[in-house]
């Protein structure tokens, strides 16, 4: 379905991005040790830069580069998976497996995208499928 390959190519648009955007700020040069939560480390040991205030330090480990891409890599594994079935994802699919696997990955597919809603080019009709 065409439709379905539009919300592919938007969500791996999105996941480009992110992809840059977390090479830019380091890749996987910098880390932040477990037992020093909100310092950032450069790839010598040293402290790249603290953010050990106002509950930053936990969001920050959670946040580095590496991190990222590696969720990203998930991710686009996710998003692969679904765009070899995406033309069976439909509002009345079919009662069998591919048509099943097809909805199962569109709506993981269709979170992927609502994350990224405020961006130019999401289209309210990707919105997650809710069905009884």
């Amino acid at each position: 379905m065409r439709e379905n390959a539009g919300l592919v190519a938007f969500v791996r648009e999105c996941l480009d991005e992110e992809t840059r955007i977390a090479k830019a700020a380091g890749g996987d040069s910098w880390r932040c040790p477990p037992g020093l939560p909100g310092e950032v480390h450069d790839p010598t040991g040293g402290i790249a830069f603290s953010v050990r205030t106002l509950r930053y330090d936990q969001h920050i480990v959670r946040q580095d580069p590496a991190r990222t891409l590696r969720r990203i890599e998930g991710s686009r594994v996710l998003l692969d998976e679904y765009a070899e079935v995406a033309g069976l994802d439909t509002d009345r699919p079919a009662y069998d497996f591919p048509s099943g696997r097809a909805v199962g990955l569109g709506f993981a597919v269709r979170q992927m995208a609502a994350e990224d809603a405020g961006r130019l080019g999401y289209r309210a009709k990707w919105l997650p499928r809710f069905a009884r």
